[in-house]
């Protein structure tokens, strides 16, 4: 695929005219993350964004105490960085590529350069932007209001979202990430997966797969009308 046609497959950028994505090819850095390599700092200047082509990068805060905060991981073709370019801040957390990461870079100054020559551009870019706040405030949501089984719950669904509704998702962390991102530990994480296979919500497949057995049950127990037993 050349690089007109990926530009063209991001999200972000899908409906804009083949005149824009070339426009946009003309500025983006191809770059490349070995796995555990640092995209950029909290409190760097936000002189770009990125969006993910390959691989995967995870966003991060570290406590006081030096302890980890997953906030979110990002995968193929779903941007990051973009709230602190827009808004002209520095970036709020800190983004790590979890494995081989292949990454496009837009430069703020550039592409604001095409936003003002170009407002159709943004007009379109708008509706893609307005889905990703919904989700994620939704997933923010249910993250820090809701017990652990519930939170695991809600991801899952945003997983299987993300995938058009797929029955079967992958984690996309290993599961002591995932306990990070949750706000619980890994045995407590493992005990309640256990406990969702036995009552079947739930069907693990190898070590990352897992099966939605029961969408209905999981959504309940996403919504806090359900408890798990």
């Amino acid at each position: 695929m050349g690089l007109i046609d990926q530009i063209a497959a991001i999200p972000l950028f899908q409906g804009l005219a083949r005149k824009q994505h070339e426009d946009l090819a003309m500025i983006l850095v191809d770059q490349v993350f070995k796995r555990g390599e640092s995209i950029f700092l909290e409190g760097d200047e936000g002189a770009g964004f990125y969006v993910v082509i390959s691989g995967r990068v995870k966003i991060f805060k570290i406590s006081t105490e030096g302890k980890e905060q997953i906030l979110h991981i990002f995968g193929p073709g779903e941007p990051f960085g973009e709230v602190a370019v827009f808004a002209g801040k520095r970036f709020p957390a800190h983004a790590e590529a979890l494995e081989e990461t292949r990454a496009f870079f837009f430069p703020r100054a550039a592409f604001i350069d095409l936003i003002r020559k170009d407002p159709s551009m943004a007009l379109n870019m708008l509706a893609e932007l307005s889905v990703r706040l919904r989700r994620f405030t939704i997933l923010v949501e249910n993250l820090s209001l809701k017990e652990v089984p519930g939170r695991l719950a809600a991801y899952l669904l945003f997983l299987s979202e993300r995938k058009k509704g797929k029955e079967e998702v992958e984690l996309d962390v290993s599961k002591n990430q995932l306990a990070s991102l949750l706000g619980t530990i890994p045995e407590t994480l493992s005990r309640i997966l256990a406990r969702m296979t036995r009552e079947g919500f739930i069907k693990s497949s190898g070590q990352r797969r897992i099966q939605i057995l029961d969408r209905a049950r999981l959504e309940e127990l996403a919504s806090g009308e359900r408890r798990l037993p």
